[in-house]
């Protein structure tokens, strides 16, 4: 199995944080740079999507650099997550799914005045289908929205990202006779850290409440490729952001 791990668009959020008259918001869009990262990344990957000249067995796709082939499309129902997979599902002409246990941590939540996090729905089935019809939604999801639970916790997050990887293996690991799944999944940069740390089997240690002992940068359209085979995982690349010019690097 290869896994692109591919960070959504530059959010609303992304843009203004740490303003402080900003008001952040539980379930931000894309701003005018995120749709044009979008953009841009879904027509990288969509010239790039056929493999090219390696009939050689011999020869190494570690870059992508003969092409990406990709297999399978997941997103985040978070509408920034599920905007810049649109975007790469038109391109690559590959089916989109949804994954809603691969959204950013907390959840979809508002920051209340005494600085309380509450939980609220997300978006509702009429609103995906509405917006975006091409998505393949969980039967479940109905008009009580996607998310519907509280904050979720620090203590919560390692456990989902060991689960999402555990299904990830159980659902495209290399078998015998098949040929190999290219699993590609838009997500977020605070879930990335969990996913790859789980993956790799590095312990998460927190310095103090808002900061771990090491991070790993996703920038937005930043794209992560791991390489799993025979129970071994390969970081191919990390934060690829070579497509984006540079004033659509953030």
């Amino acid at each position: 199995m290869q896994l692109y791990f591919i960070r959504h668009g530059q959010s609303e959020n992304n843009a203004h944080w740490g303003q402080g008259d900003f008001q952040e918001k539980s379930d931000p869009e894309l701003t005018e740079i995120g749709t044009a990262q979008a953009a841009r990344l879904a027509e990288f990957l969509g010239a790039h999507q056929k493999i090219k000249n390696l009939d050689d067995e011999t020869k190494w796709n570690n870059q992508n650099q003969f092409g990406f082939g990709l297999t399978h499309l997941y997103t985040s129902l978070m509408v920034r997550a599920v905007a810049t997979a649109t975007a790469i599902s038109k391109s690559t002409q590959l089916s989109l799914v949804a994954w809603p246990e691969i959204h950013e941590t907390g959840g979809i939540f508002s920051r209340l005045p005494d600085d309380d996090l509450r939980g609220l729905p997300g978006k509702d089935r009429t609103y995906f289908e509405t917006h975006y019809p091409a998505l393949n939604l969980p039967d479940w999801l109905d008009e009580h929205g996607w998310w519907n639970q509280p904050f979720e916790a620090q203590e919560m997050r390692k456990p989902r990202a060991a689960a999402v990887w555990q299904e990830l293996l159980a659902r495209h690991a290399d078998r015998s006779g098949e040929p190999e799944h290219r699993v590609a999944i838009v997500s977020h940069g605070g879930f990335f850290m969990y996913l790859f740390t789980a993956a790799l089997k590095l312990e998460m240690r927190r310095l103090d409440e808002a900061k771990h002992e090491y991070w790993f940068v996703m920038n937005n359209c930043g794209i992560t490729r791991l390489d799993i085979q025979d129970g071994r995982v390969v970081v191919a690349y990390t934060n690829r952001t070579d497509f984006l010019t540079p004033d659509l690097i953030t």
